[in-house]
C-alpha cells in the first residue's frame, strides 16, 4: 500500500513529520522575522491587514513561499539521494504541491474573515446612521469579497483535477507492485477485487483524509493566535465566568468532548464494516463459481451466505443508528455553541457586529479543526476496513500468517467446495 509509493515508508513518514514540525517551529520561532533580512519583513502587528487578494502577493507571503520553497528542495534532494524510487517526484513533490494548495485554501478562509471585520462594521455604521456611509463603498467592499471568492474556486477546480491525476498514479504505483507479485497473491479471497477496486478507494480515502488533516493543522495553526487576539473581546463565559483566552479555552474543550464522545459511540464500526466487506466477497464469489459450475450456488448454499449479509447488515444499521444519533446531537449543539457563550458580551454590549462575525468564523473554523475525527470518523472507518483487506496480500508477500478472518474465510470456502464435490 506504501511501499510501492513512498521510499521506506515508515522511516519517510517520520522524517517528513519531523522536518515539517521543525520547520513550523523555525517558522514562529525566529523564520518568519528572518525574512527582514531578505527585504521581506513580516507584517507590522499595529497595521491593519491587507483586504482581499493582493494580500497574497504582499512581502511576508513571498517571504513564506520561498520558506516552503526550501523546506521542499532539501526534503525531497535528501530522499532523492538517500534512497532513490521510481514514484519518488510524485510522492513528494506531488504531495508537496497539495500541501501549498491547502494552505493558500487556509489563506483564503483567513482573507475573508479579515473582510468580516471591516465589512461588518460599515454595515452596523450604514444602518445605525442614515447617510454616513456611501453605496460606492459597499459595493467596493463586495467586488473585494467576490474576488476571494472567485480565486477560492478557481484553487478547488485546479487542484481537483491535479488531486485526480495524484491518486491514479498511487493506485498504478499499488497495481503494478501487486501484480508483479500476482501469482503469489490470486489463491487470496476477493484478489481482483483488492487489486482492482481497493487500491483505488485505498488511495482516494487517504488522500481525503491526509488533506483534512492538513488542512485542520494548517487552520489551527492561521486561526488559533486569531481566536486568541479575539478574546480580549469575550472575558465573560456562561457558567464558567470570566477566564483569560476564553474563546481558545471554550472551542478546545467543545472539540475534545465531541472527538471522545464520537469515538466512544463509533467503536465497533470498523470492524463490523471489515465483516461486510468478507460476507459480500463470499456471497459474490460463490455466485461466480455458479456461473461455469452447475454444483456451485445451489439454493440452500446461496441461502446461508446471504443471510451473513443480512445478518451483518442488520447489526451495521443498528450501530449506524445510535452513531448517528449522537453525530447528529453533536453536530447541531455545535452549529449554537459559539453564539451561546457569546450572548453575556452581546448582552453588555462589549463587541461590534465585525466583531461578531470575526470571533463567529474563527471559533467556527477552529472548533472544526480540532474536531477533525469527529467530521472524519465515517471515512476512517472505511479506510480501516480496505486497510484490513489489503493486509492480507502484504501478509502473504512477507510469508506472514493470514489475519484470521481470511483464514476463517478460507477454511469455509474449503468446505463449500467439499459441498460441491460432494453434489456432483
Amino acid at each position: 500500500m506504501f511501499v510501492s509509493f513512498f521510499p521506506r515508508p515508515k522511516l519517510f513518514f517520520i522524517s517528513a513529520a519531523v522536518w515539517s514540525l521543525a520547520g513550523v517551529l523555525f517558522w514562529f520561532f525566529g523564520g518568519e522575522q528572518l525574512g527582514a533580512a531578505f527585504g521581506l519583513p513580516p507584517a507590522a502587528s499595529d497595521v491593519p491587514p491587507v483586504l482581499g487578494i493582493p494580500v497574497f502577493w504582499t512581502r511576508p507571503f513571498i517571504w513564506f513561499y520561498i520558506y516552503f520553497g526550501f523546506l521542499v528542495g532539501a526534503f525531497y534532494a535528501f530522499w532523492r539521494f538517500y534512497s532513490p524510487h521510481s514514484w519518488l517526484n510524485w510522492s513528494i513533490l506531488g504531495s508537496s504541491l497539495i500541501l501549498f494548495s491547502t494552505y493558500l485554501s487556509v489563506q483564503l478562509y483567513v482573507a475573508i474573515n479579515n473582510w468580516r471585520g471591516p465589512f461588518f462594521d460599515l454595515f452596523q455604521k450604514a444602518i445605525t446612521t442614515p447617510g454616513s456611509v456611501s453605496p460606492g463603498e459597499l459595493y467596493s467592499m463586495f467586488w473585494i469579497y467576490a474576488w476571494i471568492g472567485m480565486t477560492s474556486m478557481g484553487l478547488f477546480v485546479i487542484t481537483r483535477f491535479y488531486v485526480s491525476h495524484w491518486i491514479f498514479r498511487w493506485r498504478s504505483a499499488m497495481n503494478d507492485y501487486y501484480m508483479a507479485y500476482w501469482q503469489r497473491l490470486r489463491h487470496i479471497e476477493g484478489a481482483s477485487q483488492r487489486v482492482q477496486e481497493d487500491t483505488m478507494r485505498f488511495s482516494t480515502t487517504m488522500e481525503g483524509l491526509g488533506v483534512s488533516l492538513i488542512d485542520s493543522a494548517m487552520t489551527l495553526i492561521a486561526f488559533l493566535p486569531l481566536l486568541a487576539a479575539l478574546s480580549t473581546h469575550v472575558k465573560v463565559l456562561p457558567l464558567v465566568g470570566e477566564i483569560p483566552y476564553s474563546l481558545v479555552v471554550a472551542a478546545v474543550t467543545w472539540s475534545i468532548f465531541g472527538t471522545a464522545l464520537l469515538m466512544v459511540a463509533g467503536i465497533k464500526l470498523p470492524g463490523l464494516e471489515f465483516k461486510n466487506q468478507r460476507v459480500e466477497a463470499a456471497y459474490r464469489k460463490e455466485l461466480v463459481y455458479g456461473e461455469d459450475e452447475a454444483a456451485r450456488a445451489q439454493p440452500p448454499t446461496v441461502a446461508e451466505l446471504f443471510s451473513h449479509v443480512r445478518r451483518n447488515y442488520f447489526r451495521l444499521y443498528f450501530h449506524y443508528a445510535y452513531f448517528n444519533v449522537v453525530r447528529s446531537g453533536y453536530l447541531q449543539a455545535d452549529a449554537i455553541f459559539s453564539s451561546l457563550i457569546l450572548i453575556p458580551t452581546i448582552a453588555a454590549g462589549a463587541i461590534t457586529l465585525g466583531i461578531w462575525q470575526q470571533v463567529a468564523t474563527a471559533f467556527s473554523q477552529v472548533s472544526s479543526s480540532f474536531q477533525y475525527l469527529v467530521n472524519a470518523w465515517p471515512t476512517i472507518v472505511e479506510l480501516i476496513s480496505i486497510h484490513k483487506r489489503l493486509r492480507a496480500f502484504e501478509a502473504t508477500l512477507e510469508g506472514a500468517p493470514l489475519p484470521e478472518i481470511d483464514r476463517q474465510y478460507l477454511e469455509k470456502e474449503a468446505l463449500l467446495g467439499e459441498k460441491a464435490a460432494t453434489v456432483e
